[in-house]
Formats: structure tokens, sequence, C-alpha cells
């Protein structure tokens, strides 16, 4: 597995990561959702932003 993830796009990597470093940290699901909704809005907003 560590091989494929090796291969896999950025954007798999880092959501590997991201996944690792969440369940690592002592918050419940529902955070987890809420946060993530705030960092997709924020990066949501950069791609507009850099799109223009």
């Amino acid at each position: 597995m560590n091989n494929d993830l090796n291969q896999a796009p950025t954007y798999v990597k880092l959501a590997v990561d991201l996944i690792m470093v969440l369940e690592q940290s002592d918050v419940s699901p529902e955070e987890v959702l809420q946060a993530l909704e705030i960092v997709k809005s924020d990066y949501t907003n950069k791609l507009a932003v850099e799109q223009k």
C-alpha cells in the first residue's frame, strides 16, 4: 500500500496526511467536519481569486 501511496496524486497524499493528523487529535468527528467546511471555504475563495 505504501508504494501505491507514493505513486498517488498529490491531493491523495495530502488527504491521507490530513486524515492521520485528524485521527491523532482529540476532536469529535462533528468538529472535524465543521473545521473542514471552513478550510474548504477558504480554499474555494483562494481558487476564485487565482482564476481572476
